[in-house]
């Protein structure tokens, strides 16, 4: 790997709490095994909603460890998205645009189109069991593709 500091992307949805948290987790692991000099971390767009809910989804950290990542009580609480997240990422990452596109529009206006949006359903349209395998082929697309500098 090289010395050079790591390629940060940033994985946001909307609580911070299932999708953005799992998609961050398993891409540092993935990018780890491949030696790819990237570092991935996570935000969410209205944090709000997931206060009282604890600091990560149970869900999130199940199907992780299944996948053989286990964060050993590693647990932060949802981080709200700020600009200088965003200046500093060389990657953003929207989990799913019909959801996120009209709240960066809203709090992020001159970043609405800068980011890449993805389509994974949140839990009012999907359960964990669905929804957490589209986030990881997603994850592992974009990890073939950092792989092969595709573009970046």
């Amino acid at each position: 790997m090289s010395t050079t500091s790591p390629r940060t992307v940033v994985f946001v949805c909307t609580g911070n709490y299932y999708r953005s948290r799992f998609s961050e987790h398993l891409f540092n692991a993935l990018a780890e095994q491949r030696q790819l000099n990237w570092r991935a971390t996570s935000r969410g767009l209205k944090t709000w909603m997931a206060d009282g809910c604890g600091p990560i989804s149970r869900s999130t950290v199940e199907r992780l460890a299944e996948r053989g990542i286990h964060l050993n009580g590693n647990f932060r609480y949802p981080i709200s998205l700020t600009e200088a997240d965003l200046e500093d990422a060389h990657l953003v990452v929207a989990l799913k645009e019909a959801e996120h596109r009209d709240m960066m529009a809203e709090q992020f206006p001159a970043w609405e189109d800068r980011i890449e949006y993805w389509h994974v359903d949140d839990i009012d349209c999907a359960t964990p069991d669905d929804a957490l395998p589209v986030c990881e082929t997603h994850v592992e697309a974009l990890i073939e593709r950092l792989a092969g500098n595709g573009g970046y």
